[in-house]
């Protein structure tokens, strides 16, 4: 595979401006293929601006996003869907009273020529069921498929939520703080799916997290922010050994890597 078939999505010199808050200053990042890279920074760093830039939530001021070889800087969010981006939200977005497999089928569906033909059963299409059940098993939650989606605990509906997007199979996830609100015991369990989503399902990772040792453990890549730009980039080795990162963010981080390190291999 050649270098540019590698890089799956890209932005450059991306400049984000609120009236006159800069967000998001001339940042540049690109993202390979098969690979899980994470964004970081402490409170007002802009990876969140970067995030919404990167999935089209947020148009930039200035500067590129390439998915794939092509310009989508202009294309909406929802459109992206359909070139093969899935993204997720801080809060958890499902329909509560929906089954988990109906959450799911709806997904699968949404993306078909068939998405509104509403006054047909849903019977009538065994496709997309058989998709979500899929998604559903490659998240864990196939045996809770019957169940109404408000009794799931806050670690299932963000499992739920990773099945809604695994659904219509995209090649790229971007994942906004997924461990989010969770409880410390829920979060292990969750990034396993994650990277077993990423290995197995052969997909693309993008991450926005603030739980360290979840970035550190997981990440192929790190993008660190700071005040809207990047400060650094690296692997997690590299980022933790960093000096100015650790200055400006991290503290004593690689006393810390080390430890994470040492408890996966307990």
């Amino acid at each position: 595979m050649s270098e540019a078939n590698d890089i799956i999505l890209e932005g450059h010199g991306l400049r984000k401006e609120f009236g006159g808050l800069v967000a998001v200053a001339d940042v540049s990042l690109r993202v390979r293929r098969g690979s899980l890279h994470s964004i970081i920074g402490p409170n007002g760093a802009g990876k969140t601006t970067l995030f919404n830039l990167l999935t089209g939530k947020y148009t930039p001021t200035r500067g590129t996003v390439i998915f794939n070889g092509q310009d989508i800087t202009r294309v909406p969010l929802h459109r992206r869907a359909h070139l093969g981006m899935g993204r997720s939200f801080q809060i958890t977005n499902i329909f509560p009273n929906l089954t988990v497999l109906e959450n799911v089928r709806l997904a699968a569906q949404a993306m078909s020529t068939v998405s509104f033909q509403f006054y047909r059963h849903v019977d009538s299409f065994p496709e997309f069921i058989h998709r979500a059940l899929q998604a559903l098993e490659m998240v864990g939650l196939q045996n809770v498929a019957a169940v109404p989606a408000s009794v799931l605990p806050h670690g299932g509906k963000r499992k739920l939520e990773l099945a809604i997007m695994l659904a219509s199979d995209p090649a790229l996830l971007l994942l906004d703080e997924p461990t989010a609100g969770m409880a410390s015991e829920q979060v292990p369990e969750l990034m396993r799916t994650i990277e077993t989503i990423r290995k197995e399902g052969g997909k693309t990772i993008v991450l926005v997290e603030h739980n360290m040792n979840v970035v550190m453990n997981v990440s192929d890549r790190i993008t660190v922010m700071h005040f809207g730009s990047v400060l650094a980039e690296g692997t997690p080795e590299e980022v933790a050994a960093n000096k100015t990162v650790q200055d400006a963010y991290l503290g004593e981080l690689y006393g810390s890597f080390a430890e994470i390190e040492a408890d996966a291999h307990d």
